[in-house]
């Protein structure tokens, strides 16, 4: 059996070891600059009613900046390309699921009419969109052990049966069943309860007079293996955005396609994260995502490794660079790639991405 088909049996001490580091919540460094309970620091500018929580950007839509998260769970399968709504989700999450990824879109500043295609949620979308704010989370459905889940949790179930018919959902006549379910946004926020709150600020960004950390080195891009699915961030320079390619069934490196032109970001975030069986699901991963690891941030063309904790999953990630110094993010769009350790290979500048092997995972 190829590694990369490999069964999601996670080592018990791996899991253990986690769920450890989770209890402990441990923080950063004597010269981490975040506050004690793990969280990002409070930062002018974000999430103070001057910029969106969720991008650093300057708001413009007073409405759009008081209203929830939304959470899209959008399909990666071949058969859905080109999705609909990725190039305006604020923070895109990229999962392994069972044998493919999938999409965990979170929507705030802007929205798509419509979104998807949708399909269903994991038991790993509790903890991965528990810093939200409780997060308006539209999805397919799932077996009744993950729906049980869902509805038991603090996300806003707005899905294709809980909306009973005012979400927008409709089936697309361009593609099959199951890839071809979407819904509208417009539609979801309007189920929104009426005490729900925006989301906090995730990530720490930089100003414009702040330069790049020592620890941050040029690179033309990386390539990152995930479960089947092999992605290739490119820094493309004239737009100041990485780009996402993937490999199709000949290995060939394509474009991936949105409604809206290729993929692309300001920010990549790579976090090495444990996977262990669903309880819910035992022919789907479950990604640990509360306690300590480590991983990449990709932003401005250059390429800095990280460490990361998060004590709870009602706290954001905690990102610090090698000297203990919070990373800051380019204010914009932001991929987060929950990927299996040493999943990254960076391509440095000059160099053919061909000479460069995606990592066996």
């Amino acid at each position: 059996m190829s590694r990369n088909r490999r069964p999601i049996i996670r080592l018990a001490a791996a899991a253990l070891a986690v769920a450890v580091l989770a209890a402990c919540g441990g923080g950063g460094s004597s010269s981490d600059t975040s506050s004690a309970d793990g969280s990002n620091p409070a930062v002018p500018g974000q999430g103070d009613g001057v910029n969106y929580p969720l991008s650093g950007l300057p708001i413009e839509d007073k409405a759009a900046a008081a209203r929830p998260a939304l959470t899209a769970k959008i399909d990666n399968h071949p058969a859905a390309r080109p999705q609909t709504g990725l190039n305006k989700a604020d923070i895109v999450f990229e999962e392994n699921v069972e044998a493919l990824t999938r999409f965990a879109a979170v929507f705030h500043s802007q929205g798509s009419d419509p979104v998807g295609p949708l399909r269903s949620g994991r038991t790993q979308d509790i903890d991965i969109l528990g810093s939200f704010n409780k997060p308006l989370f539209a999805w397919s459905g799932g077996n009744y052990r993950v729906t049980r889940a869902i509805s038991n949790s603090d996300l806003v179930n707005v899905g294709y049966s809980a909306s009973r018919g005012k979400g927008g959902y409709y089936r697309a006549k361009d593609k099959k069943i199951p890839h071809n379910l979407y819904a509208k946004t417009t539609d979801l926020w309007t189920l929104a309860p009426k005490e729900a709150v925006p989301p906090q600020p995730q990530f720490t960004y930089r100003g414009s007079s702040d330069a790049k950390p020592a620890t941050s080195t040029a690179v033309d891009g990386a390539k990152v293996s995930m479960y089947n699915v092999k992605v290739y961030w490119k820094w493309d320079a004239a737009t100041s955005n990485f780009v996402r390619f993937t490999e199709n069934l000949k290995r060939e490196l394509e474009p991936h396609m949105a409604d809206d032109g290729q993929v692309n970001t300001k920010n990549v975030l790579v976090l090495y994260v444990t996977y262990v069986r669903s309880k819910a699901d035992r022919k789907s991963p479950n990604a640990l995502t509360v306690g300590k690891g480590t991983g990449f941030v990709m932003t401005d063309g250059g390429l800095i490794p990280i460490n990361w904790v998060r004590p709870n999953r009602l706290v954001p990630f905690t990102l610090t660079d090698a000297n203990g110094a919070v990373v800051r993010m380019t204010p914009g769009r932001t991929w987060v790639e929950l990927a299996w350790k040493n999943s990254l290979a960076p391509v440095g500048p000059g160099i053919d991405p061909k000479t460069v092997k995606f990592p066996a995972v």
